[in-house]
Protein backbone atom coordinates (compact mmCIF):
# COMPACT_ATOMS: atom_id res chain seq x y z
CA UNK A 1 0.00 0.00 0.00
CA UNK A 2 0.99 3.64 -0.80
CA UNK A 3 0.47 7.05 0.48
CA UNK A 4 -2.29 7.20 -1.45
CA UNK A 5 -4.24 3.63 -0.75
CA UNK A 6 -4.95 4.54 2.57
CA UNK A 7 -7.78 2.91 4.39
CA UNK A 8 -9.74 5.64 6.26
CA UNK A 9 -12.19 2.91 7.73
CA UNK A 10 -12.23 3.98 11.71
CA UNK A 11 -10.10 1.59 13.74
CA UNK A 12 -10.59 -0.31 16.77
CA UNK A 13 -13.47 -1.24 18.52
CA UNK A 14 -17.05 -0.22 17.53
CA UNK A 15 -20.10 0.77 20.11
CA UNK A 16 -22.99 -0.44 19.14
CA UNK A 17 -26.64 -0.98 19.51
CA UNK A 18 -28.26 -4.24 18.76
CA UNK A 19 -31.69 -4.37 17.00
CA UNK A 20 -33.84 -6.44 15.47
CA UNK A 21 -32.11 -7.28 11.90
CA UNK A 22 -30.05 -4.45 12.25
CA UNK A 23 -27.44 -2.93 14.31
CA UNK A 24 -26.90 1.14 14.88
CA UNK A 25 -23.32 2.55 15.21
CA UNK A 26 -23.09 4.38 18.25
CA UNK A 27 -19.08 4.40 17.85
CA UNK A 28 -17.77 3.80 14.49
CA UNK A 29 -14.79 1.16 14.84
CA UNK A 30 -13.91 -1.87 12.60
CA UNK A 31 -14.68 -4.72 15.27
CA UNK A 32 -16.89 -6.04 18.09
CA UNK A 33 -15.72 -8.50 20.72
CA UNK A 34 -17.72 -11.74 21.01
CA UNK A 35 -19.23 -11.94 24.64
CA UNK A 36 -18.39 -15.76 25.44
CA UNK A 37 -15.51 -16.34 23.55
CA UNK A 38 -13.67 -12.47 23.38
CA UNK A 39 -12.82 -13.15 19.89
CA UNK A 40 -12.90 -10.27 18.15
CA UNK A 41 -14.95 -10.05 15.09
CA UNK A 42 -14.84 -7.77 12.03
CA UNK A 43 -18.09 -5.28 12.08
CA UNK A 44 -18.42 -7.00 7.94
CA UNK A 45 -18.54 -10.77 9.44
CA UNK A 46 -21.03 -9.67 12.53
CA UNK A 47 -24.16 -12.09 12.42
CA UNK A 48 -24.71 -12.69 15.51
CA UNK A 49 -26.28 -10.96 18.47
CA UNK A 50 -28.88 -10.76 21.22
CA UNK A 51 -31.23 -7.63 21.27
CA UNK A 52 -32.13 -8.42 24.56
CA UNK A 53 -28.85 -9.19 26.31
CA UNK A 54 -26.62 -6.41 23.55
CA UNK A 55 -24.01 -8.91 22.56
CA UNK A 56 -22.22 -10.25 19.82
CA UNK A 57 -21.39 -13.95 19.44
CA UNK A 58 -18.68 -14.98 16.70
CA UNK A 59 -20.62 -18.21 15.35
CA UNK A 60 -24.24 -19.54 15.52
CA UNK A 61 -23.29 -21.95 17.94
CA UNK A 62 -21.84 -19.78 20.36
CA UNK A 63 -24.82 -17.27 20.31
CA UNK A 64 -27.15 -20.82 20.56
CA UNK A 65 -25.37 -21.76 24.03
CA UNK A 66 -25.55 -18.35 25.32
CA UNK A 67 -29.34 -18.21 24.92
CA UNK A 68 -29.39 -21.59 26.20
CA UNK A 69 -27.29 -20.42 29.36
CA UNK A 70 -29.67 -17.59 29.85
CA UNK A 71 -33.26 -19.53 29.24
CA UNK A 72 -34.10 -17.54 25.92
CA UNK A 73 -34.03 -21.34 24.45
CA UNK A 74 -35.00 -24.77 24.99
CA UNK A 75 -32.39 -26.75 25.71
Amino acid sequence: MNRMDRDFRPQGLADLEYCDGEYRIIKPGSFVICAVTGTQIPLEALRYWSVDLQEAYATPEIATRRFQETGRTPK
